[in-house]
């Protein structure tokens, strides 16, 4: 015997305890009245006990069907409420998701891209915490991030993303090229663009440590070593660092992007030339989840072009 009563039969009970006929009952469910008296019946063959009796022109419930509709009540308003929530995500008028991104994306990309979504959906809550691309990656492994926006360097053996531990989606979205900052007192200050051969016996200020693994890497094809003296993962620092004189560094375009450049410092397209690819990675398969894609769709609205990034072309941003 299973007393266990199905969601309809609640409703079925409820309802004639309010009307007080099957017919009405039916009535005001939407079925017709054999649908619901078969369904009744089966009910109370499955459980078996009676939950109906006649009574006149109507019917009347028995004790079982009192207790029944005694706790309809509580269960079907619990059912209608997760019912409610479940449509609200469905539709994004609620939800949360958690975003990850690395430092110079905490002043261009990522204020408008919260902006925009609380704008646009205003019930949606939005939580953001910077990190590193291994951080940040870290983090979408852990649970702990929905969405991660991250870089990358091109041929670099060292790159986070190409550790699968756990499994991970990776989407391309802008291209970013890397620029060279000397100090306006360094000899090649006046040219356009600046071989970092010319600069093997500088001091050089290096970033995090992609950025520095990077650094190392082009130095290395041009033959050289760099002399390292300062690190710093701040893009104001750097810039203050070149303006003194204490040294030149490669930065991210992104970096010049939210700053006033000091006085002091120039700006040169390095030789040879130099990019790192911007990308969102999330968890396999949840764009299913209607806050992680609607997240994803407005950071891919934004285009890059405001801050100097080059947009991937719609055929090549396709998952790895």
């Amino acid at each position: 015997m299973d007393t266990t009563p199905d969601l309809l039969s609640l409703r079925i009970v409820r309802a004639i305890s309010e009307h007080g006929t099957i017919s009405e009952a039916a009535r005001a469910l939407g079925y017709s009245q054999p649908a619901l008296s078969q369904h009744l019946t089966r009910t109370q063959t499955r459980i078996g006990l009676a939950l109906v009796i006649r009574s006149g022109r109507g019917v009347r419930l028995t004790e079982a069907g009192r207790a029944l509709a005694s706790h309809a009540v509580t269960v079907l308003n619990a059912v209608d409420a997760a019912s409610a929530e479940l449509s609200e995500l469905a539709g994004l008028s609620s939800g949360t998701v958690r975003i990850a991104a690395f430092p110079t994306a905490s002043s261009t990309l990522i204020p408008r891209l919260i902006r925009q979504l609380r704008q646009q959906h205003p019930h949606l809550t939005v939580n953001y915490v910077e990190a590193e691309p291994p951080q940040a990656l870290q983090l979408l492994r852990d649970g702990a991030a929905d969405v991660a926006i991250t870089f990358s360097y091109p041929e670099d053996r060292a790159d986070p993303h190409l550790s699968r531990d756990g499994g991970h989606t990776t989407v391309p979205l802008f291209t970013e090229p890397v620029v060279l900052v000397l100090p306006d007192t360094h000899p090649l200050s006046s040219a356009d663009s600046v071989g970092l051969a010319d600069l093997a016996d500088d001091a050089w200020i290096a970033g995090c440590t992609l950025c520095r693994g990077h650094l190392l890497a082009l130095c290395n094809i041009e033959g050289f070593a760099p002399e390292i003296g300062l690190e710093t993962d701040n893009a104001l620092a750097v810039l203050s660092f070149v303006s003194r004189g204490l040294g030149v560094a490669l930065l991210p375009q992104l970096a010049l992007s939210s700053l006033t450049l000091p006085e002091g410092v120039s700006i040169h397209a390095p030789q040879p030339a130099s990019e790192r690819t911007i990308q969102y990675v999330i968890q396999p398969g949840a764009t299913r989840i209607p806050s992680v894609a609607t997240t994803i769709a407005t950071l891919t609205a934004l285009g890059g072009a405001a801050w100097g990034l080059r947009d991937y072309p719609e055929s090549e941003r396709t998952a790895r």
